[in-house]
């Protein structure tokens, strides 16, 4: 299957970006990687995927300050994101709920394929 979508994953595990981005690569995703929330703002600026998972405990720049600058520029003000973090979202950063998300997903509470379904379904992207 080839989705020819394009996905940023902005995470600073390494373990758990390259899951991931094994899981997403399998669905014919192109997918593209950041550590931190100043990467993920150059990586999505170039690239302008259809769909970014952001975790939002990160180190030089968090995932909400991420994307408080993304949704502040043209090229990411509409962009889809789903958040993908441990944090429940009881104790996320009030800021998040002005910030136009998708989703909001708990990781331990979902496995990467039940993940990958809901980029799917964010997208539009199931085969009929």
């Amino acid at each position: 299957m080839s989705s020819n979508f394009r996905a940023v994953v902005v995470e600073d595990d390494h373990d758990i970006q390259y899951l991931y981005k094994l899981k997403l690569e399998r669905e014919g995703f192109d997918v593209a990687v950041a550590s931190n929330g100043l990467e993920g703002l150059e990586v999505i600026k170039n690239i302008r995927p259809d769909i970014v998972l952001l975790d939002l405990m990160m180190p030089i720049m968090s995932g909400p300050e991420m994307l408080a600058a993304m949704r502040a520029e043209t090229w990411g003000s509409e962009a889809r994101v789903i958040i993908l973090t441990n944090i429940s979202k009881d104790e996320a950063p009030q800021a998040l709920r002005f910030l136009n998300v998708d989703r909001y997903i708990v990781k331990a509470h979902h496995t990467p394929a039940q993940v990958v379904n809901i980029v799917h379904e964010v997208l539009g992207s199931y085969a009929s």
